[in-house]
C-alpha cells in the first residue's frame, strides 16, 4: 500500500479484529490491563481510563494511583482491582500498560513512568506521559523508541514532540502523524476533527466520526482507555488505535444524535460502548 493511501475505518472493522468468543473462554484469554496515573487532583482521569478499558472487554483491570484515590476507584467500578502499593508485581501481572491519564509531571508520576519504560510490555502513552516524552533530548527519545508502544496525541501533544507549532500539526495532519510514527516508532493517533493513525507498517487510516462534543474533559482518558483494553485482547497496535476510535467517536455520535452536543460527558460514552462491541447497536 502507498504511505498516501488513507483506509476509512468502519462498522466492517469490528467484525474482522474481534470475532465472537469461544464457548470456553475465560478471563485469561483477553488480557490484564494496568492503568498508570491519577497523581493528587486528578484522580478523575485515571478512573476513567480503567472505567473505559473494563467496559470494553479486557479481562483484567487493574489501576495504580495515589492512596486517596483507591475509595472512588472501587464505588465507580469495583469490577477494576486498584492499589497505592506494589506496582512492581502489578507490572509484573498486566499484559498491556497505560501510562499518562492524571500521571502530573511531579516525581511520583515520572517515577511511575519510568517503571513503565523499563518494562517490554506493549505500552500506551497519553496526556502528561506525551509531555514527559517530549521534554526529553532528541537522543534519549530515540533510545526509548519501541515498536510495541502507542501514542496517542492531541495537535498541542503533537507540536510539543515534534517541536513546531500546533497550527504546523493542523496545516497538514497527514504528514504530522506520519513524522510523529517515523520519529517515534510504533502506532500514533493523533486526535483531533478526523483523527488519523500511522502504524510501523506504513499504514494509515482515518477517522471519520466524532463530534465537537467531544471537547470536554476525559474524552482522552476514555479513549486511551478503549485502545488498552483492545490491545489487551491480541489486537496490533494500529488496529486497536483504528477499532478504538471508532467506538470511541461513533458511541459520541449516538449521544449527540440523542441529547445533543453541548454537556456531551465523557462518562455519558461509557454504556454505548458494550452494544457497539456486540454489534447491538
Amino acid at each position: 500500500m502507498s504511505p498516501t493511501t488513507i483506509q476509512p475505518v468502519s462498522a466492517h472493522w469490528l467484525n474482522r479484529l474481534l470475532p465472537a468468543r469461544l464457548p470456553q473462554a475465560h478471563k485469561g484469554d483477553f488480557g490484564h490491563v494496568l492503568v498508570l496515573g491519577g497523581d493528587h487532583g486528578y484522580g478523575g482521569a485515571a478512573i476513567m481510563a480503567a472505567q473505559s478499558a473494563a467496559h470494553c472487554g479486557a479481562g483484567l483491570v487493574s489501576l495504580f494511583t495515589r492512596p486517596e484515590h483507591v475509595s472512588a476507584m472501587l464505588c465507580r467500578q469495583p469490577e477494576v482491582m486498584v492499589s497505592h502499593q506494589h506496582i512492581n508485581d502489578m507490572i509484573t501481572r498486566a499484559t498491556v500498560l497505560l501510562a499518562g491519564p492524571g500521571l502530573g509531571l511531579c516525581s511520583w508520576g515520572t517515577a511511575l513512568l519510568a517503571q513503565a519504560l523499563a518494562s517490554d510490555k506493549p505500552l500506551l502513552l497519553d496526556a502528561d506521559a506525551l509531555n514527559y516524552l517530549a521534554a526529553l533530548p532528541q537522543a534519549e527519545q530515540q533510545q526509548l523508541k519501541r515498536d510495541n508502544w502507542l501514542l496517542t496525541p492531541h495537535p498541542g501533544e503533537a507540536a510539543r514532540l515534534l517541536g513546531c507549532s500546533s497550527a504546523d500539526i493542523q496545516h497538514d495532519r497527514v504528514a504530522a502523524v506520519q513524522q510523529l510514527q517515523q520519529r517515534f516508532g510504533g502506532t500514533v493517533l493523533l486526535k483531533g476533527h478526523t483523527s488519523l493513525i500511522a502504524g510501523p507498517e506504513r499504514q494509515l487510516a482515518r477517522l471519520d466520526c466524532g463530534n465537537p462534543g467531544m471537547a470536554g474533559g476525559g474524552m482522552g482518558d476514555v479513549l486511551s482507555g478503549i485502545i488498552a483494553a483492545l490491545l489487551a485482547q491480541g489486537l496490533t497496535g494500529f488496529d486497536a488505535a483504528a477499532l478504538g476510535g471508532y467506538l470511541h467517536g461513533t458511541a459520541a455520535d449516538q449521544l449527540a444524535a440523542v441529547r445533543g452536543e453541548r454537556g456531551l460527558l465523557a462518562t455519558a460514552i461509557l454504556p454505548h460502548l458494550q452494544p457497539l462491541l456486540n454489534g447491538k447497536s
